[in-house]
């Protein structure tokens, strides 16, 4: 046998070459691509079936509380069988159980949540009105602590063991573990009502005096903010400073930090641009929880100081029980931690790119 027939490509057959499909063609960019893909969709559909649960929840949850909400209505004025037959008709509160949740679940997957008993009108109605009072104050809020807390946290773990540290982490801990209705009742006492030599600074509750226009109600609304603010920062903050302290603890025992000192980068330089960005995971999960706290508010603090939110409005709903409001608001709530979460899970793999392989 020659060269040349050795060298000749047999007939039918293709010379050799990058194979044009199948899995092992594909570059890596494209592999991760479709890993991401998958990833996406999982998160996504494990979203989906959460706010089914939470949407049948939220319907069986809160039947079980005592008090008849027709009898609410009625003002607690003597009426007629006939008439307390007419309340629970119009409300389809005669209908069975069962004929009541699908029609329930059926508005709510079209938006509708129902009418208000107490209100006599439509529950999205209601929350679209205190919406905007609860993200003032609970996104002011979270701004703050959330700040707050990622520059302490650095700076108390960046110098472990010192009296910086231990004084951070001591007051964060103690302020995490108050109540924060509890907090926010002694801050009434000392800087709205006055106590001894400390006069009273600011209002005892509400968003606003009223009476004011333009920026003296501008002014207004933020002297109303301090108090409920400064409750939610004083206990909020602690967690945020405890799990980036933590998490930049385990990363400062990493060889690629010593790596950077040795190169000559300043301490700053490696804490800032190489020890924190990789430290940021968990604060990154913490941050997007406590984001979609900010659509659910904080319930006893919108109470105690009489803030007209979301918060405010589920506890006067509790109280009839106004059912449809109840539900609608559960339902807000926790579709907001819900789609938090799962928009957290979508941006670790970007974080970090072995997350969702």
């Amino acid at each position: 046998m020659t060269a040349d027939a050795t060298s000749a490509p047999v007939e039918g057959t293709q010379t050799a070459g990058p194979a044009k499909d199948g899995p092992a063609a594909r570059g890596p960019r494209a592999r991760t691509t479709t890993a991401y893909l998958r990833y996406v969709a999982g998160k996504v559909a494990g979203a989906a079936v959460s706010l089914l649960a939470v949407l049948v929840t939220s319907f069986f949850l809160f039947r079980l509380i005592p008090g008849d909400p027709v009898k609410f209505m009625t003002g607690g004025r003597q009426v007629s069988a006939e008439q307390l037959a007419a309340y629970r008709r119009e409300f389809g509160l005669d209908l069975p159980l069962w004929q009541q949740f699908t029609d329930y679940c059926g508005k709510a997957l079209t938006g509708d949540l129902g009418t208000s008993y107490q209100f006599n009108a439509p529950v999205i109605d209601k929350i679209t009105e205190a919406l905007p009072n609860t993200l003032l104050l609970t996104g002011t809020a979270f701004v703050l602590y959330t700040a707050l807390g990622i520059v302490l946290g650095t700076r108390s773990a960046w110098r472990h063991g010192g009296l910086g540290d231990r004084a951070h982490t001591g007051l964060a801990l103690t302020l995490y573990s108050i109540p924060s209705f509890w907090l926010g009742l002694l801050l009434i006492i000392t800087l709205s009502v006055g106590i001894g030599p400390i006069p009273g600074l600011f209002p005892t509750g509400g968003m606003e005096s009223g009476g004011e226009e333009g920026f003296a109600l501008v002014l207004d609304v933020a002297h109303h903010l301090v108090l409920p603010v400064l409750t939610l920062v004083a206990v909020e903050y602690g967690q945020t400073l405890l799990v980036t302290r933590s998490a930049l603890l385990d990363e400062m025992g990493n060889d690629y930090l010593t790596t950077a000192r040795a190169k000559g980068l300043r301490d700053d330089l490696v804490r800032r641009r190489h020890a924190v960005p990789n430290a940021l995971l968990p604060t990154v999960t913490l941050i997007f929880i406590n984001l979609g706290r900010t659509v659910a508010g904080v319930i006893l603090v919108e109470t105690v100081f009489s803030w007209p939110g979301l918060g405010g409005l589920f506890y006067q709903a509790l109280s009839v029980p106004d059912l449809p409001l109840v539900q609608g608001l559960f339902f807000v709530f926790a579709a907001a931690v819900i789609v938090m979460n799962t928009l957290a899970d979508l941006i670790y793999p970007l974080l970090d790119p072995r997350v969702g392989r």
